[in-house]
């Protein structure tokens, strides 16, 4: 079999060989500079869409994608759910009903055969999160090396600084990682977060984790300037998603935690924290940058959680 040809004016072949319809790449280009998803997310999308695109390609190698229609969509729904988890199962058509809408908003297709399909539920799972003396394990965890030069003093502060930063502010990883030195108010003690969305929240992280990012920057950056990133490797460059994963499964060791903790718990964690002390669940839905109200409360779900486990094992009637 031949590669897939869609027939759209002006395809371009991507590295593997795989031609892909010129108005994907179109939406590629709109949701990386228009909606400002993240690299991670629309990464996620091209994938997606280059998937779909490649099943289709075994089946009909010269449909036009104005010609894919519900059929297409509900076929490739039954034969996904075989290899796809739910979840990346909805990330996938969630890409695939973007892509087709904005073809529609184009002229290019009169319908969206992604639009209100029936997907499988997901499990309703509860996000897992440190307790707060496992937090606070977490954030005293040191290595048990004797000897300290400039490398391992660099890296035992840099990687302690990530996870209070992470835990102070409550930030996504990628929120973390594009952190620069002029996003912080050094005065308020707050960092100016660019999210989801390219939505922008302010951040309080604390008078004492604002001190630590201070003494980094002032001994351990080579480069501290307006618009040089905060967390580093020790040539000066930005940290990857992936170093900062590796940087935290190495204090849970440390720390003798569950290493199947991500950056993302200590996001849960943040919330969870907050609400079991009383915080407002508004303000704790701005101070994590959630769009919608409904995306908070699954926190406050978390605590409920929490008391009645608490209720079970300490009542004597329960």
């Amino acid at each position: 079999m031949g590669k897939a040809k869609i027939n759209m004016p002006s395809a371009k072949t991507d590295e593997a060989g795989f031609i892909i319809p010129s108005v994907a790449d179109q939406f590629f280009e709109f949701i990386a500079k228009e909606r400002r998803l993240s690299v991670y997310t629309s990464r996620n999308y091209q994938h997606a869409i280059i998937s779909f695109f490649k099943w289709l390609s075994k089946y009909n190698q010269n449909i036009k994608i104005q010609d894919i229609g519900r059929m297409e969509a509900r076929t490739y729904l039954v034969e996904a759910q075989q290899s796809l988890a739910k979840t990346t199962l909805r990330n996938h058509f969630s890409a695939l009903k973007g892509l087709f809408r904005f073809a529609q908003r184009r002229g290019i297709c009169d319908s969206n055969p992604f639009a209100n399909l029936t997907l499988p539920k997901l499990e309703k799972n509860l996000p897992k999160f440190l307790s707060e003396k496992q937090a606070k394990s977490l954030l005293q965890a040191t290595n048990s090396s004797k000897t300290e030069n400039s490398k391992t003093e660099f890296i035992k502060f840099r990687d302690l600084l990530i996870l209070k930063i992470l835990y102070a502010g409550g930030l996504r990883v990628s929120e973390l990682i594009a952190l620069n030195f002029s996003d912080i108010d050094f005065t308020k003690a707050t960092l100016r977060i660019s999210g989801k969305g390219g939505k922008e929240r302010i951040a309080p992280i604390g008078s004492k984790v604002l001190q630590d990012i201070v003494f980094f920057r002032d001994n351990h950056c080579k480069l501290s300037s307006y618009d040089s990133p905060v967390v580093i490797n020790q040539t000066g460059k930005r940290l990857s998603v992936r170093s900062v994963q590796l940087i935290l499964k190495k204090k849970l060791k440390q720390a003798n935690l569950p290493e199947d903790i991500s950056p993302h718990k200590i996001r849960h964690s943040y919330a969870t924290h907050l609400l079991d002390r009383g915080a407002d669940l508004r303000a704790v839905q701005d101070l994590l940058g959630h769009a919608s109200l409904s995306t908070t409360q699954i926190y406050t779900h978390l605590s409920v959680a929490r008391l009645k486990e608490t209720h079970k094992t300490a009542h004597p009637r329960s």
